[in-house]
């Protein structure tokens, strides 16, 4: 490789990752944690679930539960199940019945809890975990403006590890053997840096894909909407099977008892190891009702086993179905393995602790770049005002992004002893906490101290998060291992090992002489 190339690629690194860097630790952090959304909604609300992503119980006594207090009768209803929650979607379209009264030709969305029956809005039923899966691709920022924020910093941190890597490319082997924690601090931040980046470079390269697939794909599009279907955005979703087939309402009324059990049933006979994620009822009580049940097979079985059978109610005849051992297409086996391969979600529990752990070394990644950059920048022939905005800059980076770790802790205790939790509480709790968190550390001016304390406070308040839940719900750690919840044993005894890790590097692995970087003066 050329001088000129080189260059131009190490500048291209630089530049790409220094201006991302502070949105991409937020979107690793809380990604990482998002690995265990349905975990911590969960372990919020003190319910144990099924391992299996599906709708379990029977789908006559949602309905029949819902019927309660809507009249469902000439609308399309659709429940579906998407998050290991004990919770389902239900969204209700409005009514074709031209005698309907006005509040069923409204379309509505709510969660049921399958077991207690009560019902709530997306706003009342949010959580910690959907917060932080939220924040992860910023979508706390008016939609679209966030999420398109994101994908463009997943886009543009591919071009920051294919850089790093062709940089890197002569001397990669060589150089992820070397760690040299008693030489200079340039370099000691430089081999972390290099070693770590290559470690986790499949997982970054996957994640810096997919993410920017799933959040620039409204951009990507438009201009396929605009060319192929002369802008009948319908069209395309309906090629890409997004869309639900459409049946004319027929304005009489069902001659018989509606029960869908039975359909649900034969449909898992015929398919076995078939898990439910959604079931569609089109036109409900009319003669011309339809349901169409959708899922998978379970990922043991085929990972790309998506299926569909649409059931015709009056006479229970099979209309339309895709069989998910055999009639999977390309474009089944595209959106579904983008799905999987970001989630991390088709191998257990194992792999979603890998992509965690995996996760936070591409934090350490993303700081290790900073300090690379601020040293590098640290120089007697570089003038000192300078050097000490250089220093400002990255005294602000670290301390937006390390106060993440204490700030997280913080609201995993908060949210046990909360009366409601829902999305204004979290939001007028978790920005304001963190922004004062950062103005202290910012206000210090000594990133050795910001990277201890944090580490020190997070770690601290990462401990206490089991105790609080223990307190709080009478969850404790030994219990729900005794009892089989796994699902709350487990973000218990994350912040447990995340705890103890961050004091032991606090306490045994940072040097303060080296750490503590204080702004540059000749």
């Amino acid at each position: 490789m050329g001088n000129r190339i080189y260059n131009i690629l190490f500048h291209t690194h630089t530049v790409s990752g220094i201006v991302i860097s502070v949105a991409l630790y937020v979107i690793f952090f809380t990604g990482s944690f998002s690995f265990f959304r349905d975990e911590i909604a969960n372990w919020q609300r003190g319910h144990q679930t099924s391992e299996q992503d599906a709708i379990v119980g029977s789908m006559d006594e949602y309905l029949n539960d819902i019927s309660k207090d809507h009249n469902l009768f000439g609308r399309d209803v659709e429940i579906s199940h998407y998050f290991n929650e004990r919770r389902v979607n239900v969204s209700l379209g409005a009514s074709k019945d031209s005698l309907a009264a006005d509040e069923d030709k409204a379309r509505t969305f709510f969660y049921l809890d399958t077991e207690d029956k009560s019902t709530g809005t997306y706003v009342e039923s949010y959580h910690l975990g959907e917060f932080l899966y939220r924040l992860h691709f910023l979508d706390q920022i008016p939609y679209p403006y966030g999420r398109y924020l994101s994908g463009f910093v997943a886009f543009f941190f591919l071009f920051a590890i294919i850089t790093g890597i062709l940089v890197h490319w002569n001397k990669i082997i060589s150089n992820f053997y070397v760690f040299r924690p008693w030489a200079k601090i340039k370099t000691l931040w430089t081999d972390a840096h290099t070693a770590l980046g290559v470690i986790g470079f499949p997982f970054q390269f996957v994640y810096a894909v997919t993410g920017a697939f799933f959040l620039l794909k409204g951009i990507l599009v438009a201009p396929l909407v605009l060319g192929l279907y002369d802008g009948d955005q319908n069209k395309l979703y309906e090629d890409l099977e997004y869309n639900h087939p459409v049946y004319a309402y027929h304005h009489e009324k069902l001659d018989k008892d509606i029960a869908i059990d039975h359909l649900i049933a034969k449909t898992k006979e015929d398919w076995p190891d078939f898990r439910l994620k959604e079931a569609h009822i089109f036109n409900y009580g009319d003669t011309n009702m339809h349901v169409a049940i959708s899922g998978y097979l379970g990922y043991t079985s085929k990972l790309n086993g998506l299926g569909h059978r649409i059931y015709k109610v009056a006479d229970g005849s099979i209309i339309e179905e895709k069989v998910p051992m055999t009639n999977n297409s390309y474009l089944d086996g595209v959106k579904n393995m983008m799905f999987r391969l970001h989630f991390g979600d088709y191998a257990g529990y194992g792999l979603r602790v890998i992509s965690f752990v995996l996760g936070l070394v591409s934090c350490f990644v993303i700081l290790s770049g900073i300090m690379i950059w601020l040293v590098a920048r640290d120089k007697k022939n570089i003038p000192e005002k300078r050097r000490i905005f250089n220093y400002q800059v990255a005294n602000w980076y670290m301390a937006i992004c390390l106060s993440l770790l204490p700030v997280t802790a913080l609201a995993f205790i908060i949210v046990q002893f909360a009366e409601e939790v829902n999305r204004p509480f979290l939001y007028r709790t978790y920005f304001p906490i963190w922004l004062v968190v950062s103005l202290f550390f910012i206000t210090k001016k000594n990133i050795g101290f910001t990277n201890k304390w944090t580490l020190i406070s997070g770690g601290i308040l990462g401990l206490l998060v089991p105790v609080a839940n223990g307190i709080a719900s009478g969850n404790w750690m030994w219990a729900t291992y005794a009892n089989g919840q796994q699902q709350i044993f487990l973000v218990d005894v994350l912040w447990l090992i995340l705890g103890i890790v961050s004091l032991w590097i606090a306490f045994f692995k940072l040097n303060a002489s080296r750490s503590e970087l204080a702004p540059a003066k000749d």
